[in-house]
């Protein structure tokens, strides 16, 4: 395979082109449009002629940090749209230029710093530290044992227990990690996949036990169950019977939990697996569609659940492609609700989405280079309209973040919020002709993948036949071998190194080995207090759920309060619903 025969971003056939430059299906070009055309030309024949004689261009190519070729300049004859149509106002279909007509000049973005390490009660510590810093919002990182469906005592866990977030095995871990936390005034994020479920009726039965209703517990469980096996591969069970688990789930919680997003659809980890802007915003809305779709075969009215979809994007380098692709996101989502799946409320219709700087972005080299990243990525979050933001810190190369390290990524937000003048204005890069341009094609794009997978039978049929994993593998790979050929820039990494640098001279944070041994005696005091019989009990009642077309929730819920442990649950889905291996094409 060479780099040449790469696929490059989809071209686009010359009608669906012209559709694209010419939204409001205007005839003639008119009059002023022509001039200025006309006018383009002749500066392009004659003064950028002359200037590239004496100085010309630094490379041969300009693209994005996704390899879409970019203009030099672009002019009201380039980019023609229907104002009303394409970008409407602010709050108004098709949501362009955001889903809040005020947006930041009534409320900021939720500031939700990622956190999770070690024990429950180590979280709850950092948990406090950052709402007294001022951070709006809670977002739980999960251990891999966690993240996978395992105790903290299994062999499986050995050596990864509070590694990589926090452990939680019981109900009883999830009352330490959110200890003096008001559950009602605070939005919880939980960053966790195929064991979603489980967590989820932890933090329900946490709530049931202090007495809050369920009408007042809010906050988002990522629970993307097929970008796991397109991405990120944390999967507790295959395709299907996981799809049917999250419908489960967000018919529940419709009914119950009125404020909880079921499903944050993420395209975060599919971009740093390596897709490109386009692929991420492809794969994402296809993900979102296959979620409808099978809630509308569960016979839900669509209105009904569609509202709490959320989205989880990531935010790369490239500024201006970053802010098009959110802009894009939701205008092609918006169409799809109402024109595709018949959604009558506007709230249908909104793709509201948090947002994460690129991790995959940071360097170990020179890593105090990470802070101007993510510097920048957060401003491109916000002039795309994000709803919430989480900022990475600078030693999350090496490690878990320290204190001061997400002190830094905190205080980037706070700056960008208060200090920039970025949010005192709704989508201020509205109308630019570069934005509507990145807008349009990114538009463009996402709509012929999805496409190809309506056409290879939906979502799940595709990553049963490998088309999404495949094609991300192929943009990793092009995106690497431009990387070693110099024909892109890491600085520090391929470019500007200092040949003095002191490598590794950052403070880290270190998780003590200690932690497995605390995690599994606590572990252990649950299992011998709790009522051995009420967890067998409540276990069958999962098996009998999952086995049937009955909701598993509620009874995984009762085995929440029964205080089985998560792997027990896990287990018991797993002998039900059977397990899965990746078919690994590429």
């Amino acid at each position: 395979m060479t780099l040449e025969s790469l696929p490059r971003t989809p071209k686009i056939a010359d009608k669906e082109a012209q559709q694209q430059d010419d939204y409001s299906g205007q005839g003639e070009v008119p009059a002023g449009l022509a001039e200025i055309a006309a006018a383009k030309a002749a500066w392009r024949k004659n003064d950028v002629a002359r200037s590239e004689a004496k100085m010309p261009p630094r490379r041969e190519r300009f693209s994005t940090w996704s390899d879409m070729d970019m203009p030099d300049l672009l002019t009201p004859a380039d980019v023609r749209q229907s104002y009303l149509g394409e970008l409407g106002l602010p709050g108004q279909y098709p949501f362009t230029r955001g889903v809040q007509p005020t947006m930041y000049r009534s409320r900021l973005w939720t500031m939700r710093m990622f956190a999770g390490f070690g024990t429950p009660e180590q979280t709850n510590q950092r948990f406090k530290y950052l709402l007294k810093e001022g951070q709006t919002g809670l977002s739980t990182a999960f251990d891999f044992p966690t993240l996978m469906g395992y105790d903290s005592d299994s062999p499986r866990s050995l050596g990864e227990v509070g590694m990589c977030g926090v452990a939680v095995d019981t109900l009883r871990d999830m009352e330490v990690l959110f200890a003096d936390i008001p559950l009602a005034d605070v939005t919880t994020s939980m960053t966790i996949n195929g064991p979603a479920v489980v967590l989820l009726a932890f933090y329900i039965a946490l709530a049931d036990k202090r007495g809050i209703p369920r009408d007042k517990i809010g906050g988002t469980v990522q629970n993307d169950c097929l970008k796991e096996f397109i991405a990120q591969h944390a999967w507790l069970v295959p395709p299907r019977p996981a799809m049917r688990i999250v419908t489960d789930m967000i018919e529940f919680c419709a009914k119950e939990v009125p404020r909880w997003n079921t499903v944050s659809i993420s395209g975060y980890h599919i971009r740093e697996a390596g897709a490109t802007a386009g692929q991420e915003l492809a794969f994402t809305l296809a993900d979102g569609v296959g979620y409808v779709e099978s809630c509308l075969e569960r016979g839900l009215p669509v209105d009904d659940f569609a509202p709490r979809l959320s989205f989880f994007f990531d935010v790369h380098n490239d500024f201006f492609e970053e802010i098009a692709k959110f802009r894009a996101a939701r205008r092609v989502w918006a169409r799809l609700m109402k024109d595709r799946f018949g959604a009558k409320k506007a709230e249908s219709m909104k793709l509201r989405t948090h947002a994460q700087t690129a991790g995959v972005s940071l360097t170990a080299q020179q890593p105090y280079n990470n802070v101007v990243r993510v510097a920048l990525q957060a401003l491109a979050a916000v002039l795309g309209g994000t709803q919430s933001l989480h900022t990475n810190s600078l030693d999350e190369t090496y490690a878990l973040p320290t204190e001061d390290s997400v002190m830094i990524a905190l205080r980037t937000q706070q700056i960008i919020a208060e200090e920039s003048g970025v949010a005192n204005t709704i989508d201020p890069l509205g109308g630019s002709y570069l934005i509507e341009e990145l807008t349009n094609k990114l538009e463009a794009e996402a709509l012929l993948t999805i496409k190809r997978i309506d056409e290879m039978g939906g979502m799940v049929a595709a990553i049963e036949k490998g088309y999404p994993q495949r094609e991300i593998a192929a943009s990793a790979y092009r995106f690497q071998r431009q990387l070693e050929a110099n024909e892109r820039v890491m600085v520090g990494v391929n470019a500007y190194q200092n040949e003095n640098e002191k490598k590794n001279e950052i403070p880290l944070l270190k998780i003590d080995e200690t932690v497995q041994r605390s995690q599994m005696a606590n572990l252990a005091a649950v299992k011998a207090k709790r009522d051995a019989g009420a967890v067998k009990d409540t276990l069958a009642g999962v098996r009998a759920a999952a086995a049937s077309k009955d909701n598993v929730m509620p009874r995984i819920i009762d085995a929440a309060k029964a205080y089985a442990t998560e792997q027990e649950i896990c287990d018991v889905l797993r002998e039900v619903c059977g397990t899965y291996t990746d078919p690994a094409e590429f």
